[in-house]
């Protein structure tokens, strides 16, 4: 296990400095070196290039659960421990997210709702939960502002939408959107924040003209929303991590993001390591309907 760590950071140390500090001797290296490797050795490193794959096309999101996932799905047989292991020896990672700051405005006279979903973050079916919320993306033309809503039962981003403002428009373009596309029975709950968009007169008589029940979040209270406070965490560690050329840039790499990737390929911890459309999918072959 040594002689393999220092194998895989020598670049980054010389090979006498890294043995000592693993207390081993060089020519115990180099001995190991030489030696035809053992039929263990050669499985380690054929899954060692098979995780650096999953790593790279998850854009070196995916830590060890993830593609150790990824992998069982593609025939190999490999279990968790080894997989971190072997993460740990060859210094791959996952990206970390980072924080990033609220965009709630709540000093506004309009009628605000109860928090009627109660940080109850489960649905039984698609389309009896979705969660709304705004986040900022930094380009070097300023802001660029994402509303997206989410069905809480797959996860899956049901509707978005982008501009270079906070107006209520942006948010009731994004509900829009997940309406024309999830056509939603009666029963439907909304929950966000309580911020001037989604407490104002237009939004809220969009949601009634649908039949669809509000909840709010309580003031100052980010867990009320905290699934899709996760999201936008996420979304800032694995795409915007970095600030755009353009607002145009933004807007491409987003929808790349949710349409190509997040919403069909990104396997979701709280779903059992599947997709959202998988877990959907799932869901569809064993109900007739998913309203």
């Amino acid at each position: 296990m040594r002689y393999a760590f220092i194998a895989a950071h020598r670049d980054a140390a010389s090979v006498r400095r890294l043995c000592e500090w693993l207390a081993v001797a060089p020519s115990g290296y180099y001995a190991w070196r030489t030696r035809k490797p053992s039929s263990s050795q050669r499985d380690d490193e054929r899954l060692v290039e098979r995780i650096r794959e999953v790593h790279h096309s998850s854009r070196q999101t995916y830590g060890s659960p993830r593609i150790t996932a990824e992998l069982r799905d593609q025939g190999e047989g490999c279990n968790h421990k080894r997989v971190e292991r072997l993460m740990r020896l060859h210094g791959i990672r996952a990206k970390s997210p980072r924080r990033f700051v609220r965009t709630t405005d709540s000093n506004h006279s309009h009628p605000v709702a109860d928090n009627v979903l109660n940080q109850q973050f489960e649905a039984e079916a698609p389309n009896r939960v979705w969660t709304a919320d705004i986040t900022y993306i930094d380009t070097t033309e300023g802001w660029l502002y994402l509303a997206v809503v989410m069905d809480l039962f797959s996860r899956r981003i049901v509707g978005w939408a982008m501009a270079d403002h906070m107006l209520t428009c942006l948010v009731e373009d994004a509900l829009k959107m997940a309406l024309g596309r999830r056509q939603p029975s009666d029963g439907l709950l909304h929950h966000s924040d309580r911020g001037s968009q989604y407490a104002s007169q237009d939004y809220q008589a969009l949601l009634k003209s649908a039949s669809i029940q509000v909840s709010m979040s309580r003031r100052g209270n980010c867990y009320d929303n905290a699934v899709q406070e996760s999201f936008f965490g996420t979304l800032k560690g694995e795409c915007a991590s970095e600030r755009y050329a353009s607002r145009a840039a933004a807007r491409t790499s987003l929808f790349e993001y949710i349409e190509v990737w997040y919403n069909r390929r990104r396997r979701h911890s709280a779903l059992g390591y599947l997709s959202p459309e998988q877990f959907e999918n799932n869901f569809s072959m064993s109900s007739p309907s998913i309203h």
